[in-house]
């Protein structure tokens, strides 16, 4: 027996479009289209200038040739041309590839080749490891530079610069949505700290569901000032650049994270919201008076990228932030889990808050489902907030694979979900909490001990600015906790009263068993970097 309600009812024009982020930037333009889109330095754009300037990139690439599939890749910081890239690629059909700044240019050289970059936008600053990188690669992209006013230094390598390129573009240009949201919209390319870094690439539906979650979760008002503390390349920008679009906000570009800048524009732009990792958040919660003086009013802040310390969350709202903790990979289009926060938890002593609010949380809203499951059976595990289990998501905001790559990507969803390969625990309220990385996890004489609960640990001593913990080969134990720490500026502690600290707050054998002070290796996100720390560890163990 047929359906009826499938009889004579088919898409059509009039009842179906794909969903892509690119539709926010219209709707900003026609209704908010004198409000502010762009603030950089002395640089002002509004909405209507910002879809025209998107318009004008995609008419350019498109008369160089470009059309549905190609790479033009990005080596931009946080200025009004990377956000520009956002939408003005994605306008003509073409793919975003957003380079992380910090790549060596051997890592950049196979990004470029593996994506088949056609076009590269470069950011003049980054002139000495593009060149280098343009040497090693086997095709060259034309290049267009970003000639940045804002800093001075680097040199001019393309054949013109941004704004000569774009006079080249109709400002009316008829860009046209994707004929299938399926159809890609950005590459992003992993660490690739074992091995060439994979490709994950997002698609038109993925960036315009998690776009929405950021609103819905974050529960961001119209007309938000949105700081970008945090790299627009980093899963391209956690998907706020079509967030800020959506919502008719003002993006205020920061080219570098510093305490006094951060302070600076959060008083003379009235930033309401921030992005970055916890890091970040120490930076300013450990920041001068002289500079806190400068914020006068709440600001909201996201953290992701490794898990908040509790102290330094605690130490955040002291400071006159309203934290929310996310939590997700770049294979999930960034965050995609969530600590919702429940009003009745404001009855708690600030210590309490703090650590629930150290948990990665729920799903957020356009994620179909997330489990903390035993990784061989994927039998979820009981919610006793002690029994350990890997994070698996599934739905719409989990990336279309890994570009190039199918015996990756058949790993990645092996049983039908995403294998994120963290470890967690499930609390009885439902929250998540990671407990490791699987590749991180610490097991000394058959006990499993979590590095991220001993680095909470460490992190509430008062001295301490950063810390990071991995294990170290030991001859009886297997592996034994070695910590990496930072002090604050002025401050001088012991490897001894670390150790002996730890183990007044946990049990003993997780305590570390040695400690190193100094700075801590860090990604261009803020993670630290682990593999060069367990590399050490290993030295000082033979």
């Amino acid at each position: 027996m047929s359906n009826p309600f499938e009889t004579h009812l088919d898409q059509n024009k009039a009842n179906y479009t794909p969903l892509s982020p690119l539709s926010y930037l219209a709707r900003s333009a026609y209704v908010y289209p004198n409000k502010t889109s762009l603030v950089h330095g002395d640089r002002r754009y509004t909405w209507s200038q910002t879809f025209s300037r998107c318009r004008q990139l995609a008419s350019a690439l498109s008369k160089q040739g470009l059309g549905i599939g190609d790479t033009v890749s990005v080596m931009g910081f946080n200025t009004p041309e990377t956000y520009e890239a956002h939408f003005g690629i994605p306008m003509m059909g073409g793919v975003l590839h957003a380079i992380n700044t910090r790549l060596d240019a051997k890592n950049i050289a196979f990004m470029m080749g593996h994506a088949e970059t056609k076009v590269l936008i470069t950011d003049r600053v980054a002139s000495d490891t593009i060149k280098e990188a343009l040497a090693l690669a086997e095709k060259k992209p034309l290049v267009i530079d970003i000639d940045d006013q804002t800093v001075s230094g680097g040199e001019l390598l393309g054949e013109l610069d941004y704004e000569a390129f774009l006079a080249t573009g109709d400002p009316e240009f008829d860009w046209l949505l994707p004929a299938d949201e399926w159809q890609a919209i950005s590459l992003n390319y992993t660490s690739g700290t074992t091995g060439n870094p994979k490709g994950v690439v997002y698609h038109h539906r993925g960036a315009y569901l998690n776009a929405t979650s950021n609103i819905v979760g974050w529960e961001l008002p119209k007309h938000p000032v949105y700081l970008w503390t945090l790299p627009m390349f980093h899963c391209n920008g956690w998907c706020f650049p079509w967030t800020m679009a959506a919502v008719g906000g003002t993006n205020v570009c920061l080219r570098e994270v510093r305490a006094d800048k951060i302070y600076d524009l959060i008083g003379q732009e009235r930033v309401t919201h921030f992005c970055g990792a916890p890091i970040v958040l120490q930076l300013l919660a450990t920041a001068t008076d002289e500079l806190k003086a400068k914020k006068k009013h709440l600001v909201k802040a996201m953290t992701a990228g490794a898990p908040p310390p509790a102290a330094v969350l605690a130490a955040m709202a002291d400071s006159g932030f309203d934290v929310t903790h996310v939590y997700g990979l770049t294979e999930t289009y960034g965050p995609a889990v969530i600590c919702d926060w429940d009003p009745d938890w404001n009855n708690k002593s600030p210590a309490e808050q703090a650590e629930i609010n150290s948990r990665q949380g729920v799903k957020y809203h356009m994620l179909e489902d997330l489990i903390v499951a035993n990784p061989e059976t994927l039998e979820p595990v009981p919610a006793d907030g002690q029994t350990m289990g890997e994070v698996l998501f599934r739905g719409n905001v989990v990336m279309k694979g890994y570009l190039k790559n199918p015996s990756a990507s058949e790993a990645a969803f092996d049983g039908g979900w995403f294998r994120s390969g963290d470890l967690a625990v499930l609390h009885p309220n439902g929250y998540i909490e990671l407990r490791d990385r699987s590749k991180d996890i610490i097991i000394s004489g058959g006990e499993n001990i979590s590095t991220i609960e001993v680095e909470g640990a460490i992190f509430k001593h008062p001295a301490v600015m950063d810390a990071a913990v991995v294990a170290m080969p030991h001859e009886k134990w297997g592996e034994t906790p070695c910590a990496f720490v930072l002090l604050k500026e002025g401050e001088q502690v012991s490897e001894e009263e670390i150790i002996e600290f730890v183990r007044n707050e946990l049990a003993s054998f997780k305590a570390p068993r040695k400690v190193v002070f100094g700075p801590l290796p860090k990604t261009s996100t803020g993670k630290t970097q682990k593999f060069v720390l367990r590399d050490e560890a290993k030295k000082m163990a033979n």
